[in-house]
Order: C-alpha cells, then structure tokens, then sequence
C-alpha cells in the first residue's frame, strides 16, 4: 500500500456459547430463537435437516437466513452507535467506528443452542493510511488530500484491509 492509501478496514466478530460480553449473550439468545422461527420456512417436513450447514446443503434458498436471523441483531447493533468498543488504540482509548456490519450464521443446530455461532463483521469509514509502525497501522480519519494528519494507531490484529483506493 502507498503512502496516503484510502483504506477501509473490517472486524469480524464471533459469537458461541462460550461468549462473555453481555452484549454477546443476548445477540447470541436473539438470533438462536429467531433462527427458530425462521428455518421453519426452509426445512422441508419430509427430510428435515437440524443443523444450518446441512440445510444449506438441502436448500440453497436458506442462504436467506443469514438476513432473516440478522434482523434480529440490527437494533443491538444500533445501541452501539457506529463504535465497537472491544477495539482500543495504542493509547487505550477504545476506538473502531464503523459505517455498516454484516451478519452471517456460521453453524446452528435446533437441537442444541450450544452448537449456535454466529458472525458480524463490522466496517470502518474510509480512513488514510499512512504507514505500520511496530504491526500498527497508522490511520487518519482525514481523507482530504493535505499534508497535515491527525492520526492514531491500532494494532493490525483481528482487522483486515477489506477496500484500498490507491
């Protein structure tokens, strides 16, 4: 990546029975119960199918469970106001805001709430990179082409480059 890249950066979360967040837990209650609801609509009566994986294999119009559950999480993620605090940079302070999210179901089974897991990757605004210093990166929130940035910098671990713009 050049000197003054335009990045955008993603964050995927896992949540499973062993999450410890609050927060995680009632995603994770949410979405088990509303994937209850709604494979129902995509489990053929005559060869049902009790794990996501196996009825994906069964059905390819089940891949619409990964939005129909999704509702279900959109107003937690709304209560966390475009910031995902778990992410803190080199100072501490807890900094990843993000424009949009994407759910995804990795596994379920409704036969046991334990085998539920589930994905959300959350998406920065577009940022500046300006460099890696010790496998930080070095970010400004200014995209205006200038000379002078106010940067800060998070680790490069559990974040990937998901958009560049040389």
């Amino acid at each position: 990546m050049n000197y003054k890249s335009k990045i955008r950066l993603a964050y995927r979360l896992v949540i499973d029975n062993s999450s410890t967040f609050v927060w995680d837990k009632y995603v994770f209650e949410d979405t088990y119960q509303e994937y209850l609801l709604q494979h129902q609509q995509f489990n053929s009566k005559e060869n049902p199918q009790n794990t996501f994986r196996e009825l994906l294999s069964e059905n390819e119009k089940a891949v619409q469970l990964h939005y129909l559950v999704g509702i279900s999480a959109d107003n937690y993620v709304q209560q966390l106001k475009g910031n995902l605090y778990r992410i803190t940079d080199i100072l501490g302070n807890n900094y990843f805001p993000f424009t949009n999210y994407r759910f995804d179901i990795i596994n379920t089974d409704i036969t046991d709430i334990s085998k539920h897991k589930i994905g959300i990757t959350f998406y920065s605004p577009l940022l500046t990179y300006l460099g890696m210093i010790d496998n930080h990166f070095l970010l400004s929130k200014n995209t205006e082409e200038s000379n002078e940035f106010e940067t800060f910098m998070i680790a490069q671990a559990n974040l990937s480059v998901c958009y560049l713009k040389e």
